[in-house]
């Protein structure tokens, strides 16, 4: 038989090795002689001066094998090989013992000089007695069931090994055969590229139909030029960068799904030919375009050549997804660094609750047990609140450095959407809006803002977003229902949500009605996505319309009018008017008056007092206070000192009197004398 089942890429199938070597076969017109070719298929200076053209090329009048014996012996297990002396003078080089049905290597010897070897589609298991042939340059045992590389340690000249459909699990073996030059493993049970580093000198690596799940491990190989990959289970390729000679990649029929997953071929030189087809990334829309702009230096991409109008429309839309990808990573920076904000606006309302939380239970300590220690804080109240993270990628993790310990409130604006994280965020009202942004605005959200800081600025709201029907709290300390009355001053509410977070007030069972009853001036559609019926406007006022009455018939006119605005006072004092005259005289000047407008004058006096106005008012009511007691005190010391003076006065009058008449009665005792005396101190005093 013929060493002639070398074949390249397209030759035993679609998926086999190019293997670099090619056999013609010519049969003549006469049945007992073939006409046989060998040609290396690769240049000339591959081999230089190591296998020239007449070894490889030779005609033979007779077919190799009719006078092939394989003769048993009783010394040894393994059947010994003989050829007839025309045999060996004809095909001296060569021995093809093809489709012999052999299970092992028989005995060669004699045959030192041979430097081709066939032992393809026979049944052997493991390499051996072969190790006296040091001259051999080509083996073949494709199609045999061999599991481990083995003794090839002595062919040192060996340049083509041909191991493809064995069951080979491992590369092993090969560290004496640095000349190598092909070497072919497909359909072996590979799983992995190793301990082929040295093979400096290999051109064809065929793995091919393996169990392959990445590629690397391909240092060393600087004279590689093809490498077939095809049908294993590969995700991500390596190392392929580092092969300066590399010119044909086979990645067909693989698991490769993107292209960040073998970047490193954009950085090959060398390449020009690489197939990708059969893999999830042959489906995706951008692939073709993608590949061509990071790999500009290829001239065919999955067996197709390349056109200059191909690569022109793969930069146009390269340029078009970088933009895109430009903008995705924009909009997940923004989104990234919203979240983080967000967190961090988080933490500082925790920790501000939390504080507010241990000043209360400090306080409340002080009142039940005065000897404890005012500065001790009970440890079990504190908590940590560690960061909330994420998967995020390099640029991302860069780029968002220290953000979360910088950023304590957030502005959003999202299409008619505004909102408002932490109470830095009030102070965007106070900025120069567009009329057009402005107007856009329907919906407003306050989170992580405590509610009496909202009350400020529900006038600047009412002036800056007119607009606004939708009012969101959440995390806003909402605890008792007299808060829902600060929101009457707005100009209109369709839309009121409560998020039950942060907002206990909305365990109140009637918290619903009340909002219905106090803000009934504005016909609410919806409280927290419900839609609001007849029925529910009727129970609120059956629930608290008493309660409105009773709140308004208690306080004094003058503190209801300071109460009620300019309009809501001219009506308030043309009822109080009205009492008094007979019933069917109307002034006609007061028919405006009598028009009601906005809210009712009952629920007016329901009104809200925010902490921070409360606490100015009693720090004014304390000063108001102490100068009262200071003034009355001083009045009181007064009036103590008047007194004393007058009791002391009524004991010692009587002394007095009598002193003064006797001090009288002695002076006017020589009346002469008084007179002169009298009229010598009126002269004196002129």
């Amino acid at each position: 038989m013929i060493p002639g089942k070398y074949r390249s890429v397209s030759g035993r199938a679609a998926n086999n090795v190019n293997c670099g070597l090619h056999l013609v076969i010519q049969t003549s017109s006469l049945p007992e002689k073939n006409k046989v070719e060998f040609k290396l298929n690769k240049d000339t200076s591959s081999f230089p001066g190591r296998l020239s053209q007449h070894d490889l090329e030779r005609n033979y009048s007779s077919r190799q094998g009719d006078h092939i014996n394989l003769v048993s012996s009783s010394l040894s297990s393994f059947p010994i090989l003989q050829r007839s002396s025309e045999e060996k003078i004809l095909y001296s080089d060569r021995l093809s013992l093809e489709r012999q049905k052999l299970t092992v290597c028989p005995i060669i010897n004699g045959e030192d000089h041979l430097r081709l070897l066939n032992f393809q589609h026979n049944f052997i298991t493991r390499i051996q007695n072969i190790s006296n042939l040091q001259k051999l340059i080509s083996l073949d045992l494709y199609d045999n069931q061999i599991e481990e590389i083995s003794g090839l340690s002595t062919l040192r000249c060996l340049r083509v090994l041909l191991l493809g459909k064995n069951r080979i699990k491992k590369i092993s073996n090969l560290e004496n055969l640095k000349s190598l030059d092909v070497l072919d493993l497909h359909g072996n049970q590979i799983t992995k590229i190793e301990n082929i580093n040295h093979l400096c000198e290999l051109r064809v690596l065929n793995l091919a139909r393996n169990f392959l799940s990445h590629v690397d491990n391909l240092n060393g190989l600087d004279s590689l030029t093809e490498l077939n990959l095809r049908h294993n289970q590969i995700t991500f390729v390596r190392d392929v960068d580092n092969l300066p000679c590399l010119q044909h990649l086979f990645l067909s029929f693989n698991n490769i799904s993107s292209f960040d997953s073998v970047s490193c071929l954009a950085d090959s030189s060398s390449l020009s030919d690489i197939t990708f087809d059969g893999n999830p990334i042959a489906q995706e829309s951008w692939y073709k375009h993608t590949v061509l702009q990071n790999m500009m230096q290829l001239r065919q991409l999955d067996m197709k050549r390349i056109t200059e109008e191909e690569r022109r429309m793969a930069s146009v839309l390269a340029k078009k997804e970088e933009e895109k990808k430009r903008e995705s990573h924009k909009q997940s920076l923004l989104k990234e660094k919203k979240r983080l904000t967000i967190n961090n606006v988080a933490r500082q309302w925790d920790l501000q609750q939390q504080r507010v939380a241990n000043i209360a239970t400090d306080e409340d300590r002080k009142d039940s047990d005065s000897a404890q220690d005012p500065c001790q804080i009970d440890g079990s109240t504190l908590s940590a609140f560690p960061e909330e993270t994420g998967p995020l990628d390099s640029g991302l993790n860069n780029a968002l450095q220290g953000l979360s310990v910088i950023d304590t409130y957030l502005v959003e604006v999202d299409g008619d959407t505004l909102s408002l994280y932490g109470s830095g965020a009030l102070e965007s009202l106070d900025r120069n809006w567009s009329v057009q942004t402005a107007g856009m605005i329907t919906t407003v959200s306050f989170t992580f803002i405590e509610f009496d800081e909202i009350v400020h600025v529900l006038p600047k709201l009412k002036i800056k977003f007119p607009n606004s029907l939708h009012l969101k709290f959440k995390e806003t300390n909402l605890v008792m229902l007299q808060q829902f009355n600060a929101l009457a001053q707005l100009r209109r509410i369709d839309q009121l949500t409560i998020d039950p977070q942060g907002n206990p007030v909305v365990n109140f069972t009637l918290w619903k009605y009340y909002v219905l009853f106090r803000l009934s001036h504005f016909s609410m559609q919806k409280i927290n996505g419900t839609e609001v019926t007849q029925n529910d406007m009727i129970m609120a006022e059956r629930l608290f319309g008493i309660l409105a009455h009773v709140a308004s018939s208690e306080l004094p006119q003058y503190r209801l009018i300071s109460i009620l605005g300019d309009a809501r006072k001219k009506q308030f004092r043309y009822l109080l008017e009205s009492k008094g005259k007979k019933p069917g005289i109307i002034n006609e000047e007061n028919n405006d008056s009598k028009r009601p407008v906005g809210e009712n004058t009952n629920r007016a006096t329901l009104n809200y007092t925010t902490r921070d106005f409360y606490n100015e008012k009693l720090e004014e009511i304390k000063e108001k206070k102490k100068f009262c007691k200071t003034y009355i005190e001083d009045l009181v010391k007064e009036a103590t000192e008047i007194n004393m003076k007058n009791e002391a006065l009524q004991k010692l009058w009587p002394q007095m009197f009598i002193e003064l008449v006797r001090d009288a009665v002695i002076e006017i005792r020589n009346k002469n004398s008084y007179m002169k005396l009298c009229l010598q101190q009126i002269t004196d005093q002129k």
